[in-house]
């Protein structure tokens, strides 16, 4: 389980692949702190730790991960928002949040305010997932609040800390990203369907 506050940017170093998997290295300022087998969630994408060499550690992606996710974009160099999974007994500062991705979104717009962005993103709304106006949802691994929630987009709105301190600050038209929407509200649609 994770909240959706990003701890920090790793750094894409190598892309191997193996069969239909992938191995990605990723440089970290926690990589000290990481073990085997510990979850770490990529851009909101919870994998498995499976090597650590110095201030890298590797994880894999498997083909189901990458159909669901924009993991399979990613080139040597690019940020990824990282976060390690919650401590039980801590504060919950973001949102429920379980690394499981439920498809991607495209970036539609970026809104510069004065001294805030609106950032506008659609999605396949045939895959019945659903926002709601002040609702959480989950961007590449962050945890944020819905703001013009409509059938098939919605935007949020990003504060200077959040803009300087994950990946937001490299989106512009057509960026793919990671939605995890609401755990709540997606056992209500399941339920509504029945």
């Amino acid at each position: 389980m994770f909240t959706g506050i990003i701890e920090s940017l790793g750094i894409v170093k190598n892309i191997e692949q193996e069969g239909e998997n992938i191995h990605i290295t990723i440089n970290s300022n926690f990589t000290s702190e990481l073990k085997i087998d510990q979850s770490v969630a990529h851009n909101g994408v919870c994998l498995t730790t499976v090597a650590i060499n110095g201030n890298e550690y590797v994880v894999t992606a498997i083909k189901e991960t990458l159909d669901k996710s924009n993991l399979k974009f990613l080139k040597i160099g690019d940020k990824v928002n990282l976060e390690r999974a919650m401590i039980l007994g801590a504060r919950l500062d973001g949102h429920i949040v379980q690394g499981h991705v439920d498809q991607t979104a495209i970036c539609t717009n970026v809104l510069e305010e004065d001294g805030s962005w609106v950032y506008s993103f659609e999605y396949d709304s045939s895959l019945n997932n659903v926002t709601i106006e002040k609702g959480s949802i989950t961007v590449n691994g962050t945890s944020l609040t819905v703001v013009n929630s409509k059938k098939d987009n919605f935007s949020v709105a990003i504060i200077p800390y959040t803009q300087e301190y994950t990946n937001f600050h490299t989106f512009k038209k057509g960026t793919v990203v990671n939605l995890e929407f609401d755990v709540i509200g997606k056992y209500v649609a399941r339920l509504l369907e029945k």
